[in-house]
């Protein structure tokens, strides 16, 4: 997974960058901030492959991990920010940071995280208008031969470029799964889903449920099929370098329970759909992330193709019930341990050992 912290000026995207994954990327003016993207990754905490580790003491500990793509603040009306949409364009989701604090010394307006976010969804919209002005033109051209889907792209594209110039992203049309394939790879930036990441102060984080600007971002998030998660950025980097007990006693004075890692994290997951099955044994114990629905050889083809290749059958017990039992041998004798052909779908938490024979 790969998700892109993007957003206007100075509003915190490298200080949250900062604190989930634990970099040191420049902050402070826009001015003296750095043209490229930074790059970092960050572990995705799982208690239930801690579990495994306890169980199996393996050589190699796997967690999933996320890749975070810290974009320079896309100014308003183009011009340097426009450079960087290609990075914008690689990424599976976007973090969208929205001002909730309040900076004399920096801002000339008060905080209005709704207004902002729309100052930069126009943005990333115009290029939107773009792609599919293009897309539109040489789909017209083709559809002079007569071709059916030509004539559907034309059709969806001519819609969406109206929806495009009514100032709604593209994320909020109503595709059909054949409006999908057509524009798999068109490269639209609004399309792709979003958490609005509201960047509080730590007062502001400690009230912000009564705050009705944050309460009016809510309401574009729901419109958008968005998701909001409020945040703390600088105080979040300031307890990252801290040990779990002394964190939790800073969290605590915020009413917080999580670090913001673990709540994007799970943010993430819901919106793109995404669930992890668990492999163990004495060589590793690995999440590996897949979407939800997969199937069960296609889940092995994210091991190793031969694997999805030559897949014969999957072992699975789910999680909560090998914890439950203490032991796989419990678990089997339970009959808790499962044999499950290739229709098997896959579920969260699934602790899976995958047959397969690769005939040379």
């Amino acid at each position: 997974m790969k998700l892109g912290i993007v957003g206007l000026p100075n509003v915190g995207k490298s200080t949250l960058f900062n604190a989930l994954t634990g970099s040191r990327a420049e902050t402070g003016s826009y001015s003296n901030a750095a043209a490229k993207p930074n790059l970092g990754a960050a572990k995705v905490p799982d208690e239930r492959l801690d579990w495994l580790a306890e169980y199996w003491h393996p050589k190699k500990y796997s967690p999933a991990s996320i890749d975070f793509v810290d974009v320079a603040g896309v100014g308003k009306g183009g011009g340097k920010g426009n450079a960087l949409l290609q990075t914008i364009r690689q990424t599976d989701a976007l973090v969208h940071v929205v001002r909730c604090f309040e900076n004399e010394e920096i801002f000339l307006e008060n905080a209005d995280p709704r207004r902002d976010a729309e100052d930069l969804d126009m943005e990333l919209i115009l290029a939107d208008i773009e792609v599919v002005e293009r897309r539109l033109d040489k789909a017209r051209k083709a559809a002079k031969s007569g071709d059916k889907k030509q004539k559907r792209e034309v059709e969806m594209c001519e819609a969406l470029l109206a929806h495009l110039s009514d100032g709604k992203p593209a994320r909020s049309f109503a595709f059909t799964e054949e409006d999908r394939d057509i524009l798999q790879d068109g490269g639209l930036l609004t399309v792709k889903p979003v958490i609005y990441a509201a960047n509080f102060d730590e007062s502001g984080m400690a009230g912000y449920r009564d705050d009705e600007k944050f309460r009016a971002l809510e309401e574009l998030a729901a419109e958008q099929g968005a998701a909001v998660l409020p945040v703390a950025a600088k105080f979040e980097e300031d307890i990252a370098d801290m040990d779990a007990d002394e964190a939790a006693i800073f969290m605590e004075e915020l009413g917080l329970t999580e670090r913001g890692l673990d709540r994007l994290i799970r943010t993430s997951y819901d919106l793109l759909g995404y669930i992890s099955f668990l492999t163990a044994g004495e060589d590793d114990v690995h999440a590996w992330t897949i979407v939800r629905g997969t199937k069960a050889p296609q889940a092995a083809g994210k091991i190793h193709t031969d694997i999805e290749r030559g897949f014969i059958r999957a072992e699975i017990v789910a999680f909560d019930d090998l914890k439950a039992c203490g032991s796989m041998a419990a678990a089997r004798e339970k009959g808790l341990l499962r044999l499950e052909g290739k229709d098997y779908v896959m579920q969260d938490g699934d602790v899976t050992l995958f047959r397969f024979n690769v005939s040379k």
